[in-house]
């Protein structure tokens, strides 16, 4: 029996939405590889961290620090949760931005057992305080405590676990020199390429219980911006269209109207890049422009185009920054339907 008050929260689109929310999430952690040999792409960080983990267990200690750093979406905190099963350790995970007192971030650091691991994504977003705290833990395993204020302050340490500490970053030029020179083994993440995208969502696909043909997961590649997390969400949302419309097999035209559906052209750009380039391009003549400015034509936040945009953008070549700020290339222009400047050195830029 349905009762109005249940047939309202039925009918209520936030709550859909928190839903399809929740669902994704539970969705997105069981897409996640359990270990090295599910984890595509990546091999000589893989390699490099298998032997760093061997090593570890053979002299029965604890991993070194690590940190990894890359854009957003390539399976940093997934690295982190397989290092922590491969160790056979607990991992603790958190971000920068949600450690903002020194008491919460001591509960934190001593609550943890020998041979734990501490994951901190987004760890360039620590505030100077936690990082200060941060270098004896990792050096000596002492957390240094401030007791009074003034002339009868007073220091006591407390004696930490043997952790580990990893760290998560995209911006590895704003982490501090003390604490990048504090990690043991510095890892970068790069773009993965076409094949390794289809591999993932061939997986993805049995895990969902997707029927898809080799077309079908071609096109969904092509638009994941090279990038896991991006593949995976558009192999859901192509998923629902298929569904819904009643097809049995994800080739490459359903896959195709699919993402026509949610703005994804077939370079994976969405409204918001083309916004970014058309903006650049129109308002100011290709550029040079600075990001502040960029961001302010389109009201966009910085750190969302730094972070979110940016990057696909310049690996593909549409964008190039240079010390006066960034500019549209001619692969942009020709990309979205614009004749480039016939200036010789524009075109030489551009």
């Amino acid at each position: 029996m349905i009762t109005e008050s249940s047939q309202n929260i039925k009918n209520d689109s936030t709550v859909k939405g928190n839903l399809r929310d929740e669902e994704d999430f539970v969705l997105d952690n069981t897409l996640r590889p359990q270990n090295f040999l599910e984890y595509i792409g990546q091999e000589k960080v893989k390699k490099n961290l298998d032997i760093q983990i061997q090593a570890a267990k053979k002299r029965k200690e604890p991993i070194e620090h690590v940190l990894l750093y890359g854009p957003a979406g390539l399976g940093k905190t997934t690295l982190a949760n397989i290092i922590a099963r491969e160790m056979n350790v607990n991992i603790k995970t958190t971000s920068g931005p949600a450690i903002e007192k020194v008491g919460d971030f001591g509960s934190i650091l001593t609550n943890l057992s020998d041979g734990d691991i501490l994951f901190i994504d987004e760890i360039h977003r620590l505030n100077k305080t936690i990082e200060e705290i941060l270098y004896p833990a990792m050096e000596d395993f002492k957390l240094d405590i401030i007791i009074g204020k003034g002339p009868s302050a007073r220091t006591i340490q407390l004696d930490l676990p043997k952790f580990t500490l990893i760290g998560a970053t995209t911006k590895l030029g704003s982490l501090s020199n003390p604490l990048r020179n504090r990690f043991g083994a510095v890892h970068r993440l790069e773009f993965y390429t076409n094949k390794e995208i289809e591999k993932i969502i061939k997986r993805s696909t049995r895990i969902l219980d997707v029927t898809a043909d080799q077309t079908g997961i071609e096109k969904i590649a092509s638009c994941a911006r090279q990038t896991p997390r991006v593949a995976n969400r558009l192999l859901k949302r192509v998923r629902d269209y298929s569904e819904i419309k009643d097809h049995k097999i994800i080739d490459g035209i359903v896959a195709r109207e699919a993402l026509d559906m949610i703005d994804v052209d077939h370079m994976g750009l969405e409204p918001a890049d083309k916004q970014i380039l058309k903006t650049i391009i129109e308002k100011f003549g290709g550029g040079p422009v600075g990001l502040n400015t960029i961001a302010a034509a389109i009201s966009e936040e910085v750190k969302t185009i730094e972070d979110v945009y940016e990057p696909y953008l310049i690996q593909i070549g549409f964008l190039a920054r240079t010390p006066r700020g960034r500019m549209a290339t001619e692969n942009a222009y020709n990309h979205l339907g614009i004749t480039p400047p016939n200036s010789g050195q524009n075109n030489k830029l551009l």
